[in-house]
Formats: structure tokens, C-alpha cells, sequence
């Protein structure tokens, strides 16, 4: 029986894709009770040449691939919720692995913890290249989501979420709020997003309490291409463009600017700071990507 699905979404990055699969299929949970969904979302390389092969090397394991000619990560999860068999829905990235106790972590999680809905699990950010001398824990956020809330499962802390690249529901709560916001997420390259922020957003609204799994754990691939100053651009600016839909959508646009008037006076100290422990670059980086989410916020 299917206990557990896993959803990865896929555009154009086959490669990356395949390393996912091959870390699901090192599982620990039999066979019989997970399946894993790819939506190939319009991809244009030979990510479907290449899934069929791992298939046909791998065929005791329950893997499918559907695709979604509606253009935009949301489209595609939404897809492999609808395709998906399990009570427990998993969604992760193609380009993150996962450890083997991923699958049966978040079985354990439910099955303890029988009120629980949501949940996420560890995100362990790796750097093949090498990390950024630049790059500090608050630039990092936005590019890599890192996450760890200890050893032992326990409930999210008020106002935190699980990262979008390592998220888990019941399928009766996904079903409930319509899965995600087809207005909101990345659509091809372009850097939008906010639906999974979205979606906590309208759980917590009523009342859902989001738990930390910390036995689910992905490590979360970041390559040279999203090290780069343009990336980094593009990526933060389309943060604020994406906080200013939310705010729209759910009537706090005063409340945004408020804040991010907050974060700048916070930003300028933490800048000021960096700079006396000689580490003036990530106070620059900091400063610059302030910057640019604000201008995406006011766009």
C-alpha cells in the first residue's frame, strides 16, 4: 500500500533530476509504501529520455512522470498532488537528495503525532564550487533555505514555516485549501515565488500548527549558476515582487512596508556590524539584497 508520496516538480534540469531518484530509491521504507511523482513541467532538455532509462534500471520501485503544459512550479505540484496516491504528500526539489530515512521520518512524524497536517524536515545546504566568502547566513536564506531545529520532533516556532524544498501534508489538508496558488511560484526561469509561504499563510490563519520532522532530511544542491551577482538580483528582487502579491492577496499591504522599514534599520546594524569583524563583503551583499527586495516590493 502507497503510504507516502514524493512530488518533484522538474524544468529543464534532468541531471539534477536524476540525482533526486537516486537518492529516493536508497530509501529505508520498503518499496511497497512509497511512490514518487515527477511533473515534468514543459522541460526542453531530455529529462524524459532519461527518467524512462532510470526506470528501466530501477524497476522495483514505484516512480512515474506526468507532465503539465501550464507553465509554473504551483501548476506543476498542484498536478502531482491530483497524480499522487498516498495519505502523506511529500514535495521536494529536483535539485536537492535526500537521506535514506526521508520516507519513513515523516511516516513516523504522522503516525506519532496523529493531529498533525504540515510539517518539514532538515534543509543542509551543500556547495560543490565552495561556499561565497560573501555569502552570510541571512543572504544564504533566500538562496539556499537552510533549516534545523535540533534532533527531536517538535512543532515549528511561532512566525517560522518548513522550507518549500522540504514540505509535508496530509492529503486532506491539501485538498482543504486547494493546494497551491497558481498566481504565485517560479513559471520557467523567472524567480517569483511565495506559494509556499502562501500556503502556511492561509493554514496558520486557522489555526494549523506546522511540525518539524528532523529525521527528513535534504540536502539542498547549490550551483555556481545561483552564485552569481545576477542571480543573486534577480532572485532577491523577485522576493519582493512576490512578498507584494502575498500582501495583496491577503490584505497587509500597510503591514509590509512597516516591516520592511524594520528590516532596513535592522539591516544597516547588521552591515555596520560585518564590517567592524572585517567582513565587509557580506555586509555589502546584505545591503544590496535589502535593496532589491525593496525595489521588487514597491515595483
Amino acid at each position: 500500500m502507497t503510504r507516502i508520496s514524493i512530488i518533484i516538480a522538474t524544468y529543464n534540469r534532468a541531471r539534477q533530476l536524476i540525482g533526486a531518484l537516486e537518492s529516493l530509491v536508497k530509501q529505508d521504507l520498503p518499496a511497497a509504501e512509497w511512490e514518487c511523482v515527477v511533473v515534468d513541467n514543459n522541460s526542453q532538455d531530455d529529462t524524459q529520455e532519461m527518467f524512462a532509462r532510470f526506470v528501466a534500471e530501477h524497476p522495483d520501485f514505484n516512480l512515474r512522470i506526468v507532465r503539465e503544459e501550464q507553465q509554473g512550479l504551483s501548476f506543476a505540484r498542484n498536478r502531482g498532488i491530483e497524480e499522487s496516491r498516498g495519505e502523506i504528500v511529500a514535495i521536494i526539489d529536483d535539485d536537492e537528495v535526500v537521506n535514506k530515512e526521508f520516507a519513513s521520518a515523516y511516516l513516523k512524524l504522522f503516525d506519532k503525532c496523529t493531529d498533525a497536517t504540515a510539517a518539514g524536515g532538515r534543509v543542509v545546504p551543500q556547495y560543490p564550487s565552495g561556499r561565497p566568502s560573501w555569502l552570510s547566513h541571512f543572504t544564504e536564506m533566500p538562496i539556499a533555505n537552510p533549516t534545523d531545529l535540533g534532533d527531536k520532533i517538535r512543532k515549528f516556532p511561532k512566525g517560522k514555516i518548513p522550507a518549500g524544498g522540504n514540505m509535508a501534508f496530509r492529503r486532506e489538508i491539501l485538498l482543504k485549501y486547494g493546494g497551491f496558488d497558481t498566481s504565485l511560484g517560479r513559471i520557467g526561469s523567472k524567480l517569483t515565488g511565495g506559494e509556499e509561504s502562501d500556503l502556511f499563510e492561509r493554514l496558520a490563519k486557522d489555526g494549523v500548527e506546522f511540525w518539524y520532522a528532523p529525521d527528513a532530511v535534504i540536502y539542498h544542491i547549490i550551483g555556481e549558476e545561483k552564485l552569481t551577482a545576477d542571480y543573486f538580483k534577480r532572485l532577491s528582487n523577485n522576493t519582493g515582487v512576490s512578498q507584494r502579491h502575498r500582501a495583496e492577496l491577503h490584505n497587509r499591504v500597510a503591514k509590509l512596508y512597516f516591516c520592511e522599514v524594520a528590516k532596513w534599520a535592522v539591516t544597516i546594524a547588521m552591515a555596520v556590524g560585518y564590517c567592524s569583524i572585517l567582513h565587509p563583503s557580506k555586509g555589502w551583499w546584505l545591503l544590496k539584497m535589502r535593496y532589491y527586495i525593496t525595489r521588487g516590493i514597491l515595483e
